[in-house]
Order: structure tokens, then C-alpha cells, then sequence
């Protein structure tokens, strides 16, 4: 089995699974302003004419100083550094077995730079147990190289995850061409790969971590296979320099040909050892993935750097696996897991899915039947990443901040208040979110914990608790590293929306005392109200590191109570405002917007820095109308029109800190 016949099938489902954007004006369609995400071919084109809405494009001829859609297109947050925390259950290794993900997020072209305006979207929450994301698509018809979206790189570094573009060649069979495969080897005079510095400045440009070489095209030789293999070295010399990472799919061989091999052994080691990891075919058996990792060994590499493919595109959950060949339940690992196509969990919904119903979906994915990391279901078919792989965290640093945001949502809050009635997805305004979903302890009927979309403090998402309280409940929501200091307090924002809770904020200095053990919790009691509540804890008589911190819900019955925002801090900063805001292109009431951000302002854990911004429309009533947000200094919005015979539309522009604290507003207008 192999990656091609689902690739090139991939840009007419992936056009079938995400909904339309709303239909452009006319003159829109003749200039069309909507940045999409990039895509190449490695030099020569297609013969004919390009389909609708794809542009076919040569990565030599690319450079960033002509690259229109770059400020769009290039993501701002940097990798945050991790800690992996004392395992939540006995079955999960910190040190052994990774999880790498290929996922198609949309459709090869047209995809949109920036998130759309529909919640229907695989909003990847889980990144706790990925070590790395491949940003999968591509196909003879639109282009072979793609580069990320900027708000999935922005969401995944946040979470420490790097993410990789795809070169992918396609089969003969599937409009592959060799000339495609030569074109990317290529030598120049001085026996230089050229595509290979191309490809590391689209990835420095556009702010990505590296590329997943994919070549699958048959009719090759050993010459083809020598060349690929010297492409493959200079592309990881020249990323490595720049700190990117390169990983190898098991098709083609040293002597040029297409032969999936479902191991490591003599017809891939040299791609592998130029690698940094390799993808290994789905025909995997559990020999040959022991051969594999014993291999790996010889070549003084580690057999965690094989990722073993597990097909669940169709499958999901249902999906037949040999999972004691790869990370077996006892003894040691034997390589790590490579997941093609996890987004099943929100296409293999009906069309009327909810935000809602996909990550009840996806939970079950990565954490099983008991909904529970701590005592996970091991024994089902489906054995769910959090029963054999640690979880990881980045919330290592002051300030913390997050509203539960997962990056879509239904509609948008602002303080509690509906600021748009549009649906949305971007996941660059994706939080930080707990990475053990959800642990919840107590000697009664386990309440029912979901992200819900029906209210929020803000974004477009909270922390819903439901069902019977018959004994009290522990919610442990992240593991932290958080220095704290004589003026380090939490602030929770919540809501009781039925029944009588009382809330208990419980936190804790100490590791527990080993794997799947509960931590040593203190408790602070949290004061109720009416409506939306921030509570300020002081952590009094406390010091040392924040390692655990969750929240105690007591009192009998049945009960709805919502975490609408939670923060650590020493002080709160408010962050500058942007500068220049400015439009920079229209049609109609297409509009491309650019600013600068306040001098000396970078984007980083800090309260005084933005975390992004937030772009909203002042009506002539006064009242604000959320536009978008973005971590870039860019932002396209489409559709808009003259209201209430307005002359002039006026728009404000916030930059918005990690504890969602707001700046003043830039401002500019546009005349219609």
C-alpha cells in the first residue's frame, strides 16, 4: 500500500468536505484578493491550461521579494520549547514511541490563507502527543510542493509541534512525470541542488520547520536514485543550518525505482541516514519493523526515528492495526507511529457535523473509550495514542493564558457579548489547551467535560461541565512549569448555568509520585455569582513551581458550569497598539489590510507583547463587528458592503496579549 492513490484523489474530496466560501462579486472574480495558501511545481509546468482557480507556479523562478500573498502566508509564532510531565497513566512512554501526523487540511488550491468563514473544520487540538505535523496534499493537476497555512504552523508551534510542507511525486499512473522528479534534482555547475536552497528559503520565508519527501514516481535509475539521494543530503545540510528537518518516505529506492519496502533495510538506509526520520509504508509487518529498529540501532540512529504507518483515512477508529508490533504493551517500543490522514474524525461525520460533534470524534481518537488519559481503555481495537505515547506540554512561563479557544467556533465573544454571528474557523487564534483530555477524578459519577460552542467569555469556544455531582470532582486541566512568586495569582472566568456548584481552584507544586498517579492538590475556594465571574486567586502560602493546575467542583445534583478564561500572572500588562494601519488593496468591498506592529513588539509568551490581533468594523450605530483576527500583520476580509448609506466604512485594529488584554485601537477607513 502506498500515499498515491489517496494524494491524487485528494484536491476533488478535500473541495467536496470544506464548504464554499461565499461567491465573489464580479469584479472580485476578475482580481481576485482572497490569498490562498502556496503551492509548485519544482520547475517545468503541465502542458494545457490550468483548471479553475489553480495557478500553476515553478519553485525555481519563486523568491520572497516577488511573493504577493507572503505577509499572509508566513506564520509568526516561534516552536515553543516542551517538558514532558509524569505520564498520566502506567501504559504511556516519555521516552520512547512519537506520533507524526499527515494531514490534508483542505484542498490542494484555493485553499485560504487565513481560516474561512465556516466552523466546519478539522480543528487538530491534540498536539500534546505529536512530534511532528506534515501538511499533506498535492496532485499532477494543481502543484506538488506545498507550503503550510500560516495559522496551522502558528497553532502547532504554540504547542511545540514543527510542521513540515510536502513534496509529493505522483505515480505515472496518476499524471506523475519523471521530468517533475529530475526537475527537483536538478544540478547547477557547481554540483549545487538549487531546488534544495529554494525549498529552505520558502520554509525560512514562510516560517515552517522543514520538508517530507514523498517521490513516487516510477521509470527512474540509478542515476535518478544517486541524484535524489545527493538532493536529499544538501537539503538537510541547508536546513539543518537554519534548524529545519527533513523526513523520507519509503518509495523510492538507491537505484532510482518505486518500491515500498515497509522497512528499513538496504534499498532506503542511505535516504534515511540523510534524513532526519523516515515515514515507513504502510506493508509494515511486526519482523520487519523489528529488523527496522535493530537496523536503525547499527547505523547509530534511533528507531524512534521510523514512523510506521497506520492508515486510518477510511478506517479511523475502526482501523485493524498490529499495535503490539509497534508499541506493544509491555517491554520496549519499536519504532514510533506515523498517522496518515487523523482528520477522518471530522470527515467521516454527516454534513450536518458540529464543531460539537467533531471533537467528541477526535477525543475518542486520541484518548480511547474512557474519554480518561489516566485510565485509559487499552484493550479495544482502537489503541489511542494517549494509552502508549506521554503527553507533552509548553506551558513552562509567566504569563499563562487561555479561553478554550480551539480555533473554531460558531460565533465570536468578546467579554461575554456575540461580536459576530459568523461562523469561523483560524487556527492561529487557537489556545493553549489542556493536553490531557479530560482527567477527572473522583469516587462518583464522572461528569461529562466538552469544549462547547453554544457561549463563551471569548473566541468561540468554553469548558462545559455537565451531569450529576454526587461526590466532588477534580478536573485536571494542564501541567505547567510556572515560577510562583509573592504576587503570582490565577484568574478564572466561570459561570454556572444549572445547579449549585461550588468551585474550587486546585493546584499543585510537586510531580506525582509516578505514573498515573493523582498530584498532591491544594485547594483555594473560588467565589460565585451571577452571570460571568473573574475570580482572582492569590496562591497564598505557596511557592516553588506550579506544576498541576485544575480546578474542584463540590455539591450535589445536576449541574452545567462553564471555564470561560484561566490565567497566571504576576502583573498584567496591557500590550502597545499596532501602527500603519492601512488598506492596501480593494475591489469593492474586497479589502486587503497591512500594519506594523509597536515598536519593539515580537510575538511571545508575554503580556506585554501581542498574542494577535483582532480587526473589527465600527457601524454607524458605534457598534463593533469582529471581523477576523490573525497572528500576521496582513489580513484579508471579503464581502463587505455600505451599511445604513454609509460613505465611509471605519475599522479599528487591536493587538490582544497572552492574557487577552487589549491595546487601544489603530484606525483607517475606506471609501466606498
Amino acid at each position: 500500500m502506498n500515499l498515491s492513490r489517496r494524494t491524487v484523489l485528494l484536491a476533488g474530496a478535500a473541495a467536496a468536505l470544506t464548504p464554499a466560501l461565499p461567491a465573489p462579486t464580479a469584479s472580485a472574480a476578475a482580481r481576485d484578493l482572497q490569498p490562498h495558501a502556496s503551492y509548485w511545481y519544482p520547475d517545468s509546468l503541465p502542458s494545457g491550461t490550468p483548471g479553475a482557480g489553480i495557478t500553476w507556479r515553478s519553485l525555481k523562478t519563486w523568491s520572497a521579494a516577488t511573493d504577493a500573498d507572503l505577509a499572509f502566508n508566513a506564520a509568526s509564532v516561534p516552536l515553543a520549547a516542551r517538558f514532558t510531565p509524569t505520564p498520566a497513566n502506567t501504559t504511556a512512554r516519555s521516552d520512547q514511541a512519537r506520533i507524526q501526523s499527515l494531514v490534508s487540511f483542505g484542498p490542494t488550491s484555493s485553499n485560504p490563507s487565513q481560516g474561512a468563514p465556516t466552523a466546519d473544520y478539522y480543528a487538530l487540538t491534540h498536539w500534546s502527543y505529536l512530534d511532528e505535523l506534515v501538511f499533506w496534499g498535492g496532485s499532477a493537476g494543481e502543484g506538488l510542493i506545498l507550503a503550510p497555512n500560516a495559522p496551522i504552523v502558528d497553532a502547532a508551534h504554540r504547542h511545540g509541534v514543527p510542521v513540515l510542507g510536502n513534496i509529493f511525486l505522483p505515480p505515472v499512473a496518476y499524471g506523475g512525470q519523471l521530468q517533475w522528479t529530475r526537475d527537483l534534482v536538478q544540478q547547477d555547475a557547481a554540483g549545487h541542488y538549487p531546488l534544495a536552497a529554494q525549498l529552505v528559503a520558502v520554509a525560512q520565508a514562510y516560517g515552517f520547520d522543514g520538508w517530507f519527501v514523498n517521490a513516487e514516481t516510477g521509470g527512474g535509475n540509478t542515476a535518478l536514485g544517486t541524484a535524489m539521494l545527493g538532493f536529499v543530503k544538501e537539503l538537510k545540510t541547508l536546513g539543518t543550518a537554519k534548524g529545519l528537518r527533513v523526513t523520507w518516505y519509503d518509495a523510492m529506492t538507491v537505484n532510482g525505482t518505486v518500491s515500498w519496502q515497509g522497512a528499513l533495510d538496504s534499498q532506503n538506509r542511505a535516504f534515511f541516514q540523510a534524513a532526519d526520520a523516515m515515514f515507513v509504508d504502510f506493508r509494515w509487518t511486526k519482523a520487519t519493523l523489528a529488523s527496522s529498529g535493530t537496523l536503525a540501532g547499527r547505523l547509530d540512529r534511533s528507531r524512534y526515528a521510523l514512523w510506521a504507518g497506520v492508515d486510518v483515512e477510511s478506517g479511523g477508529t475502526s482501523t485493524s492495526v498490529n499495535w503490539d508490533a509497534v508499541v506493544p504493551a509491555t517491554g520496549t517500543q519499536v519504532t514510533s507511529i506515523g498517522l496518515y490522514r487523523p482528520e477522518w474524525t471530522r470527515n467521516h461525520l454527516p454534513a450536518n457535523r458540529t464543531p460539537g460533534d467533531f471533537h467528541a470524534a477526535d477525543d475518542l481518537f486520541w484518548t480511547g473509550a474512557s474519554l480518561d488519559p489516566s485510565r485509559p481503555a487499552g484493550t479495544t481495537v482502537w489503541r489511542a495514542p494517549a494509552v502508549s505515547v506521554a503527553d507533552r506540554s509548553t506551558v513552562g512561563a509567566l504569563p499563562f493564558g487561555t479561553v478554550f479557544n480551539t480555533g473554531h467556533g460558531l460565533k465570536w465573544y468578546e467579554d461575554g457579548q456575540v461580536t459576530s454571528d459568523t461562523p469561523w474557523n483560524h487556527l492561529g487564534l487557537q489556545d493553549r489547551l489542556p493536553s490531557r483530555r479530560w482527567v477527572v477524578r473522583t469516587s462518583g459519577t464522572r461528569p461529562t467535560v466538552a469544549f462547547d460552542f453554544a457561549d463563551a467569555w471569548r473566541g468561540g469556544s468554553s469548558l462545559l461541565v455537565s451531569g450529576t455531582l454526587d461526590a466532588p470532582a477534580t478536573l485536571d486541566l494542564y501541567s505547567t512549569r510556572l515560577p510562583i512568586g509573592p504576587g503570582t495569582v490565577v484568574e478564572l472566568t466561570h459561570r454556572v448555568d444549572a445547579g449549585d456548584p461550588r468551585l474550587e481552584l486546585a493546584v499543585a507544586t510537586a510531580e506525582p509520585a509516578g505514573p498515573g498517579q493523582a498530584p498532591s492538590y491544594t485547594s483555594f475556594p473560588v467565589a460565585g455569582g451571577d452571570g460571568w465571574q473573574t475570580t482572582t486567586v492569590p496562591l497564598t502560602g505557596l511557592s516553588g513551581t506550579l506544576r498541576t493546575l485544575g480546578v474542584r467542583l463540590t455539591g450535589g445534583g445536576q449541574v452545567r458550569w462553564r471555564l470561560g478564561g484561566l490565567a497566571v500572572r504576576d502583573t498584567a500588562t496591557t500590550p502597545a497598539a499596532p501602527v500603519d494601519l492601512r488598506i492596501t488593496d480593494a475591489d469593492g468591498g474586497n479589502l486587503r489590510f497591512a500594519w506594523q506592529p509597536a515598536p519593539g513588539a515580537v510575538h511571545r509568551a508575554d503580556a506585554s507583547d501581542p498574542r494577535h490581533y483582532e480587526l473589527h468594523r465600527v457601524l454607524p450605530d458605534g457598534t463593533r463587528r469582529f471581523l477576523g483576527g490573525t497572528c500576521q500583520r496582513a489580513y484579508y476580509v471579503g464581502g463587505l458592503a455600505p451599511e445604513q448609506n454609509e460613505s465611509v466604512a471605519r475599522f479599528e485594529l487591536r493587538a490582544v496579549g497572552e492574557l487577552y488584554n487589549v491595546s487601544t485601537p489603530a484606525t483607517t477607513t475606506h471609501r466606498w
